[in-house]
């Protein structure tokens, strides 16, 4: 079979999964058409505001597509094409699902940010260390979503020492970004960075298909040895992170949920938009293994000129110079339009903690400026260190949403469909903990202890779930108690006020806070 069957095979796959799989999602949890959004019952104007279905899909696809999946994908086919099989069955059972749910419980939950949402499901502990946890990951993506650019962008006009100057320029659109009313961020800013995404995807999807080039090399194999002799299990998983399941997704979809007019268009913007980036890095994938027919030539391209370096190589090389050009800028504006969405949810997690209305001007720059200063710092940080810690706490954010929808699903009585977030929980568990226990950011363990650990930590954190279903079942699931006082006022703590079922035997308890148990 030639090397284009497989790709195609890959997308249709893809596209199947989204029109089966996001159905099943849509039948376990059950979006209800009639309820009232947070965009309409807290509209602002601000970041609480209903926006055409289109216009969401656009800012939700491109504030979760940064580099990830075009740097992830460039990184993971050292592995060689096996790296395929991840990225198109880990956009459908895993980033999909964890996509999925993450914007829909936001959107039960009047579009709080994601460590308020884990924590109105697993408890007060786990949502004030989501929310530390969350706040680090959103601005290692924006320092890491500023730098890559910077590097594109200096390779481009080989000009000496001028990265401090496109630097200065990212975070500068970032500060704006992260305190505009994010109907100018979408109406305005959004078409521009779609139309030249489009450009580069077709451009380069359309010379691997028309221009001759023989699709991948299946002499060494479709798993192949890493030059280095690092082991695929789990590395490749962690690397290839937006490309089939990324935390950084869930911090961005309660942006999305805020201004959502209809629960049943969930499918549509939050499962399809990880399915089209999933596109994006079977793209970016097919077209390393294209130009690059060994591990061997890709790794010393990698040496040479690093991820950036790659990307440019390719495009130059299936575009010509302009269209190389067009195709570069399409990769600079991907994690841009991903970065500035990093900053803003930096704000309103710091806003939720604190309790902050974010209404006026000057109280969006008293969260902003610190978070962007803070940013600017870190940039200053070796890039390879930056992009280590931010591997890896970006897949645990994600493990810990999955558990988290896991949970949210048998507490609104799915039956055995919890399993489509569970299943996927214990896989990415057994992978973030293998990661942590072997590579040199964690406790460098040897790697057969390293496998190990990691799957027992799996199995001990599946009997945990099992052994707490009831629990999870007894709990009130929260959003309903909301719906039924839809008006009612957040306390200072940032709480709800809300009415509780009686239990058996006892008489109904008003006005019960339920911050704490969720």
């Amino acid at each position: 079979m030639p090397g284009i069957a497989y790709f195609f095979l890959s997308v249709v796959t893809l596209l199947a999964g989204y029109f089966i799989y996001g159905r099943v999602m849509d039948r376990v949890f059950k979006p209800d058409e009639n309820r009232r959004t947070p965009a309409v019952t807290m509209e602002d104007g601000v970041d609480y505001t209903v926006l055409p279905p289109r216009e969401l899909f656009y800012n939700q696809f491109l504030s979760i597509t940064g580099i990830g999946p075009v740097f992830g994908p460039i990184l993971g086919i050292l592995y060689g094409p096996a790296a395929l099989f991840w990225i198109v069955f880990g956009s459908i059972l895993a980033g999909g699902v964890h996509d999925y749910l993450s914007g829909m419980m936001s959107l039960r939950y009047r579009g709080e940010s994601i460590p308020d949402v884990v924590g109105r499901v697993l408890g007060r502990g786990f949502r004030v260390f989501m929310r530390l946890f969350s706040l680090v990951l959103l601005i290692l993506v924006g320092v890491v979503f500023a730098i890559a650019p910077a590097e594109l962008l200096a390779s481009l006009t080989r000009i000496e020492n001028d990265r401090p100057f496109w630097l200065i320029l990212i975070f500068a659109y970032y500060f704006l970004a992260t305190v505009w009313p994010i109907e100018i961020l979408i109406n305005r800013i959004t078409p521009f960075f779609t139309v030249v995404l489009a450009v580069m995807a077709v451009g380069v999807l359309g010379a691997l298909m028309f221009g001759g080039y023989d699709l991948y090399s299946h002499g060494e194999g479709w798993l192949r040895p890493h030059p280095k002799g690092l082991p695929m299990w789990p590395l490749m998983l962690v690397t290839i992170a937006c490309g089939a399941i990324s935390g950084f997704h869930a911090t961005q979809s309660p942006i999305t949920a805020r201004c959502l007019g209809n629960e049943r268009l969930g499918r549509r913007i939050f499962y399809g938009a990880m399915i089209l980036e999933g596109l994006i890095a079977l793209v970016w994938a097919t077209a390393g293994m294209t130009l690059y027919q060994s591990s061997e030539a890709l790794q010393a391209a990698l040496t040479s000129g690093g991820p950036s370096g790659v990307v440019s190589a390719i495009s130059l090389n299936l575009l010509g110079d302009l269209g190389g050009l067009l195709a570069i800028l399409g990769v600079v504006a991907l994690p841009i339009t991903s970065g500035d969405t990093a900053f803003r949810a930096s704000r309103l997690i710091v806003a939720d903690f604190f309790n902050l209305p974010q209404k006026s001007i000057a109280s969006r720059l008293k969260i902003a400026v610190p978070v962007l200063g803070l940013g600017v710092f870190l940039s200053q940080v070796d890039f390879e260190i930056i992009w280590r810690y931010f591997a890896w706490s970006n897949q645990t954010l994600a493990t810990l949403v999955l558990w988290a929808g896991a949970a949210y699903l048998v507490r609104r009585g799915a039956g055995p469909g919890h399993w489509v977030a569970t299943a996927p929980a214990v896989f990415m568990t057994a992978v973030v903990m293998t990661y942590i226990l072997y590579v040199d950011i964690g406790f460098r363990l040897p790697y057969r202890i390293s496998v190990v650990g990691g799957g027992l930590a799996a199995l001990a954190a599946l009997i945990l779930f099992l052994a707490g279903r009831r629990r999870f079942k007894e709990r009130v699931p929260l959003e309903l108690a909301m719906e039924a006082a839809p008006e009612t006022p957040r306390s200072p703590s940032g709480s709800y006020t809300v009415i509780s079922p009686p239990k058996s035997g006892q008489g109904r308890k008003a006005n019960q806070n339920n911050s704490g148990a969720g």
